[in-house]
């Protein structure tokens, strides 16, 4: 594993000798001959490795290696020292320093096997932490994510844009599962090592979006008591994940247009330059050619985000993939509570496939939280919110009575027919599964895939 390596030492000569051995192999290399410059350098440019002198004009290693430390993600540094002055670089180690060699250098391998041990430890780190992320996030399987037929030719997509360096722009009603879709392109992409940084834009007061996004200086503002990293810097080499981009405000939209076709930026009440190496994905449940046309979207903005559209479909057109969602959101939160429940009712199935479900998956996903917080074996239709048990209508009757038909013939087949073992698993009586197979004209069915007994 290679790196990005800042080498900061003010002999030239032995600076010109450890970049030669450094990028011989393979690393990128940076130099400074000051903690000044070097500082600067820092500030703008992400580096998985600092290689310094402790003594430096300007600003001691000590001071740099210090100042870094308030950064979000600071950089590992290793010291280079004069044999007399081994104690001051054992004392930078217990603050957190990798290690530290002395000069001259001796072996130039020494050198190359700390530094290599140094980044593929911060490589592991990484891959930890994106690890934990995914599961923090509670992250499904990606066949769940894409349940239904209805977003089959999402998934596709998704598959065929994951590899490109294209920005993605991902519109769908709320609870449709944007993010989830923007983390399975993070993680099916090149960036996938790195960072996938999600931010709000709806969530954070217009006043402090700037900063958020961007990072700010010591004193920038009222509040500003250090400099902090932005959701740009900490994306680096990563994906920075835009949600309800339409409402960003049009000052701002000015200031992300320009990261997108510079890709630089600066943070707030700051001069510097700053590399922006993120793949940009947004996403929206507006109509943003209708808020182009009302001037409260920039168009040229609209045409640098919307280079690879992706409409994901709300789950009223993917009820297909209702029993799929609903028993991974039972397992689920069954174990995180603990309980050992039997299923989900077939009547309390047929329910829910009958909602409109305007909050979407969200909703679903609440609606289950709360089901399993309630039920004591069984999921039933008691345990659901009132508004799932609207079924007054003759359109919605119907449905019912589908969805339910439906979930007995699985059932049946599932067990060979065995009315036993299809009513524990429906979670009734084999009085009322009798009944039910009468209502629904089964008892007299001869199809061969669902031969009845008891």
């Amino acid at each position: 594993m290679k790196g990005h390596i800042l080498l900061v030492e003010d002999d030239e000569t032995f600076r010109s000798f450890l970049q030669t051995i450094l990028e011989d192999d393979g690393h990128e290399v940076q130099t400074a001959e000051d903690g000044l410059k070097a500082l600067s350098l820092l500030r703008r440019v992400d580096f998985d490795l600092v290689i310094s002198d402790l003594r430096l004009p300007g600003k001691s290693g000590l001071e740099l290696f210090r100042e870094t430390r308030e950064d979000p993600s600071p950089p590992q540094f290793i010291f280079l020292t004069a044999f007399g002055r081994v104690d001051e670089a054992v004392a930078v180690m217990k603050e957190g320093a990798v290690d530290f060699l002395t000069k001259p250098l001796g072996d130039p391998d020494t050198l190359l096997a700390l530094v290599a041990r140094t980044i593929e430890a911060q490589g592991r780190a990484r891959d930890y932490l994106s690890l934990k992320e995914s599961e923090a996030a509670g992250l499904p399987p990606e066949e769940l994510i894409f349940a239904g037929q209805s977003i089959k030719k999402v998934q596709k997509l998704v598959h065929d844009v994951a590899i490109t360096t294209a920005n993605v722009l991902i519109y769908g009603e709320s609870g449709t599962g944007k993010e989830l879709v923007a983390r399975t392109i993070h993680l099916l992409s090149p960036r996938s090592k790195a960072g996938f940084v999600p931010l709000n834009c709806a969530a954070v007061p217009e006043h402090l979006l700037e900063s958020e996004l961007f990072g700010h200086e010591k004193g920038a503002f009222t509040g500003a008591v250090q400099a902090r990293q932005g959701k740009f810097e900490l994306a680096r080499g990563g994906t920075i994940f835009l949600d309800e981009i339409g409402e960003m405000p049009l000052a701002l939209q000015a200031k992300l247009l320009r990261v997108l076709q510079e890709r630089v930026f600066e943070r707030v009440g700051g001069s510097q330059e700053i590399k922006a190496d993120v793949r940009i994905i947004a996403a929206t449940n507006r109509n943003l050619q209708e808020e182009v046309r009302a001037r409260r979207f920039r168009e040229d903005l609209f045409y640098r985000l919307n280079v690879f559209p992706l409409q994901l479909p709300p789950l009223r057109e993917r009820i297909d993939a209702l029993n799929l969602l609903a028993d991974y959101f039972f397992n689920r939160f069954s174990r995180q509570i603990g309980k050992k429940l039997k299923g989900i009712q077939a009547d309390a199935l047929a329910a829910m496939k009958a909602h409109h479900w305007p909050g979407n998956i969200r909703e679903l996903q609440n609606v289950m939280e709360r089901a399993v917080i309630l039920a004591q074996d069984f999921v039933r239709c008691g345990h659901l919110p009132d508004e799932i048990m609207c079924t007054s209508g003759p359109d919605s009757r119907e449905m019912l009575k589908s969805a339910e038909r439906e979930m007995i013939i699985k059932a049946l087949n599932k067990h060979g027919g065995s009315r036993r073992l299809a009513a524990a698993e429906l979670g009734v009586s084999r009085r009322t599964l009798q009944y039910k197979l009468k209502k629904f004209g089964l008892l007299d069915d001869k199809r061969k895939d669902a031969k009845l007994h008891s």
